[in-house]
């Protein structure tokens, strides 16, 4: 049977910090997504926001929320899971001074690498890639990512092209404001997408809610509404992205 929409009401949802997908304030693309969703069946997403890796345990712990967004596909967590809402574009991002092109994961062999926290279990390929790298790191702060890599102390960051973009800007913010950086931001990379895109799915506490949501994420879908968040957030990122994100859909 299927089952009854839920009642209008504020939904809590535990999400990671995880710029310009979610930012601390639960603002973003991710957001955007999730919160007109949700709106169009007549809810009101509140976003509680913790560093990566945690909303998942949180959630798992029993923590006092509706639901946790950003859900790989295969990770077991307990409750009702949704249509995938939104595709992230994993790649590496290498600087262009180094004259390095990767196409593969082949291409990184004897190379230092990093990447987020739990990537050997989202980035297909990634875990049988490890022993062919010099050095292999993995962080769940990625501002560390783009630290390392335009300090010189990584060859090749394997993460999400938005999200690198994002730390990235804020770098060379901090540039121009002052910041005493002991490297220079602006250098130019160059982000290849070498991943198929990545769903992620929410779970819901509620079955009830998992079925508005995935109802209403489809009328916005058919509106077109989903692709302009989308296009806007890779707009923005141009620069560092190129053509690169998403550019099959």
């Amino acid at each position: 049977m299927a089952a009854s929409p839920a009642a209008a009401r504020p939904v809590t949802v535990m999400a990671p910090e995880l710029p310009p997908m979610m930012t601390a304030a639960g603002t973003g693309r991710e957001a955007s997504i999730i919160a007109e969703t949700l709106a169009a069946c007549g809810h009101e997403a509140q976003f509680k926001v913790v560093p990566f890796g945690r909303h998942w345990n949180d959630f798992r712990d029993g923590a006092k929320v509706d639901a946790v967004t950003t859900v790989p596909a295969g990770m077991e967590m307990p409750g009702a899971r949704s249509a995938p809402y939104i595709l992230y574009q994993n790649g590496a991002s290498v600087l262009r001074s180094s004259g390095l092109t990767v196409k593969t994961l082949a291409d990184l062999a004897g190379k230092r690498v990093i990447t987020f926290t739990g990537a050997p279990d989202v980035l297909p390929g990634l875990r049988d890639a490890i022993p062919s790298f010099s050095d292999f790191r993995e962080r769940a702060d990625q501002m560390v990512h783009s630290n390392l890599l335009f300090a010189g102390r990584v060859d090749a960051v394997l993460a999400d092209g938005l999200i690198f973009a994002e730390y990235n800007r804020q770098l060379q913010d901090k540039a121009k404001a002052g910041g005493g950086l002991p490297f220079d931001p602006g250098q130019p990379v160059q982000f290849t997408a070498i991943f198929p895109p990545t769903p992620y799915s929410m779970v819901f506490r509620d079955e009830s809610l998992r079925g508005d949501f995935d109802r209403c994420l489809a009328e916005l879908k058919g509106k077109g509404r989903i692709d302009a968040i989308d296009k806007a957030a890779v707009a923005r990122y141009a620069a560092t992205v190129g053509d690169q994100y998403l550019s099959e859909r």
